[in-house]
Order: C-alpha cells, then structure tokens, then sequence
C-alpha cells in the first residue's frame, strides 16, 4: 500500500512540474510551430507517467557508493497474526480515500457523457457520412469513442450554407483522423486517477484549448484562401449547453476569441517549425529521462554494495565511521495468517535507514521473492525497530542496513546466520 502511495505522489510532483513547464514553454512553441506544436507539447505528461513505470538498468548496481552491512533475520511462524495487525491504518485509509475520489470523479464524467449522448435524441445518417441528431445539447460534435461518429444539430442544414458545412464537417473529420477523442478519453482516466491533483483541473481546459486551435489550423492549412469564410462561421455557432468530456466540439464560446485570433496570426510568416519540433523533443525527451532516472533516489538498492555483518565493523573503519549501526530492539514481523494458511514462504530484502537517534526512518524493499505477500508485514516492523546508531568522530550520524527477512516454516537456521 505504501509503495502505490508513493508512486501516486512522486507521479503527482512530476505531473506538476511538466505543466508549469508547458505553461512557460508555451509562447515560445506557439510562435515557433503555432498551435500544432503547441497541443503535440501535451505529449509531454504522458511520457512522465511512462517514464516513471520504466525499471532502471541493472547495471546501475554496479555503481558503489557504500558499503551497508547485511544482518539476516527468519521469521517462523511461532505467533500468526491478522493483517490489520501487519500494517497501520493511515495507509489504508489513504488510499480507500483516494480509490473513493477516483470511482466518484469516473462515475460523475461518464454520467455527463451519458446525458450528452442521450439528450442527442434519434439519429439518423446523412448523406455526408455524418449523424443528424432530433436535439441540439451542443452540436456538432464528434461523439464516441470506440466508433466516434460526426453528429450535427437538427438545423444543421438551415444555420449554414453549402461551403460552412463543409468547414465544420472537415474540423470534425480532421480530430477523428488525428485521435482527438482518444486524447480526451485519456484526460477523463488522468482526471480521475489524479482528481487531488491542484494544476490538472487548468491544465485540462488548457489542453482542450490547444486542441481546438491545432484543430482549427490543420483545416485552414489546406485551404487557406477560407480562412475568412471560417471565422464568420466560428462566430455564428455560440455552445451555450454544457459540454461533454469526450465529445469534440465544432462550437467552444470559452475559445472563440483566442481561435479568432489564431486565424489571423497564422496569415503571418511562420518561423522554421524545425526549430519548435527540436525543442519540443528536447524538452520531451529531457524531464522525462530526469524523472526516470530520479527512480534513483528511491530504489535504495541501486548504489548499495552488500557485506556480511561481520564485516560492518571492517567496513565502517574503511568508510571513516567508528562503529557501524548496532541492532538494539528488533522484533520480527508476524508471519501473515494468508501465508501460513498456504504455506507460503519467502525473503524480504529490506533497506533500513537509521538516522542520528537510532530510529529506522526510511524502509524500502529492495527485492522479494514471493511479491506481494511479506513486503507490508516486514515494513511494518521495521518501521518499530531501534538502533545503536553509527558513530563518527564521537558522534552519531545516519547510516543504512540491510535486513534480509526469511519466511520460513521451520525453525532451521537462515543463511548466514539470525539476528537477535
């Protein structure tokens, strides 16, 4: 629990930090490669969340930078406890409050996409390839997301002529073509599984923003001579209805003066979009290597180098340290009641730090051979452990410790020893 927790957060810091990026990064991309490089920066915070889930090398453990004693611990199953004694509730309750935010924020955007989608009345098709709808909740609009389907209004026909339906029909086939409903479905998940997250709420009417104006270039692209003919139409549609969340609108009164304003500035001499494609990719390409390889600083074991406990005191004098981190009070995990139920077994290698006061205030799993099933019972004791702390110079100072636990269903002695 502790680790989705933790993920949640650290995917949270980076989201935040790849939009202020997008916010300061904007100007320059739009006056480098116009609105279409401006919506393809979006790309951005997607890459950051892969990034995250990527592992790192394993050749990253060959880097050593200390030396951290390993003192073995086996755990037999001699008292059996529950899981809620295993674990602190504070994780729990945090994440039933997330998953509780999640499910409502989901339930709420679908049902508005589902009232949209209703309040469209009968459909029927049209000899354009497109959908006219018995009632206008705010049309045209490309509706659907498995088969996205261009639905107009009923009056469609009588609000515009000949060459300003062929406009909006165009726009409407250039977000099927380019996946814009897709994107849209991607935001509603994202705003669901971060719905706590401060900037995502601005960052998603930035971003539906951005889409219609990379929308309206690409149709102005191949016809530039309609350019004129095309904000006359944007000024006769005015969305007055509530909008779906993945629906894609021809009308957005919210964006009207910026996608007028677009029309005119495109009629400019545009900058080499070489320039904005390269930048783009840096930029890409640069915070979200830096948020992969932050993993770094959380992994524990990346640049740990393992020595017997026998060596500590060998090792300690080689690193300056007058004594290495002593064990005072170590009580071992209760053996999980699902495990002895199955007869389960398995190794926990733990990554303790213990600060100045010999208290252990970071606990990560370095590894596991049976996932999922000793990871929170043995976090959960070590979080209770006391240390000696390691001294230097006739002072403590912070130092780490390797505990590998072994879950065994005998009382044999573990690999290299047991701690007492």
């Amino acid at each position: 629990m502790n680790e989705l927790l933790d993920g949640l957060w650290q995917a949270s810091l980076w989201l935040a930090l790849g939009v202020l990026l997008l916010a300061a990064a904007r100007p320059l991309l739009v006056k480098l490669g116009g609105a279409e490089l401006a919506y393809r920066s979006w790309w951005l915070l997607p890459l950051l969340l892969v990034a995250l889930l990527l592992p790192l090398p394993a050749l990253r453990a060959l880097s050593v930078l200390q030396h951290v004693p390993t003192l073995p611990l086996k755990v037999v199953p001699g008292a059996v406890e529950g899981a809620a004694a295993q674990l602190p509730m504070w994780p729990w309750l945090l994440a039933l409050a997330w998953g509780l935010g999640a499910g409502l924020h989901l339930a709420r955007e679908l049902r508005a996409q589902r009232r949209f989608e209703r309040g469209l009345g009968t459909l029927q098709a049209r000899g354009d390839g497109s959908w006219q709808a018995s009632a206008d909740p705010g049309l045209p609009a490309l509706v659907g997301l498995w088969q996205p389907r261009i639905v107009v209004g009923p009056h469609f026909d009588q609000q515009f002529d000949a060459d300003e339906q062929a406009l909006i029909l165009r726009h409407e086939r250039s977000h099927r073509r380019n996946g814009d409903h897709w994107a849209n479905g991607a935001l509603l998940l994202a705003r669901s599984v971060f719905w706590f997250h401060p900037l995502l709420p601005w960052a998603a009417r930035r971003f539906l923003r951005d889409q219609e104006l990379a929308c309206d270039a690409r149709t102005v692209a191949a016809q530039p001579t309609q350019r004129r003919l095309y904000a006359s139409t944007l000024l006769k549609a005015q969305l007055v209805h509530p909008v779906a969340p993945m629906a894609c609108h021809w009308r957005s009164q919210p964006v009207l003066k910026e996608r007028i304003a677009m029309l005119k500035q495109s009629q400019r001499k545009a900058l080499p979009k070489v320039s904005g494609q390269v930048l783009l990719a840096g930029l890409c390409m640069g915070v979200a290597a830096l948020a992969w390889a932050s993993q770094g600083a959380t992994t524990g074991g990346s640049s740990i180098s393992a020595e017997p406990y026998q060596y500590a005191q060998a090792d300690a004098a080689r690193d300056g340290l007058d004594s290495p981190v002593q064990v005072k009070n170590m009580a071992p995990p209760s053996y999980p009641v699902g495990a002895f139920e199955k007869g389960q077994t398995g190794v926990v290698k733990l990554i303790v730090a213990v600060n100045e006061k010999g208290e252990a205030t970071d606990v990560r799993v370095e590894s596991a051979t049976t996932p999922g099933v000793f990871e929170a019972a043995s976090i959960a004791a070590a979080r209770n452990w006391t240390f000696k702390p390691a001294m230097k110079d006739g002072k403590p100072v912070a130092a780490k410790l390797r505990i590998p636990i072994t879950f065994a269903m005998d009382n044999t002695d573990a690999a290299g020893g047991q701690a007492q």
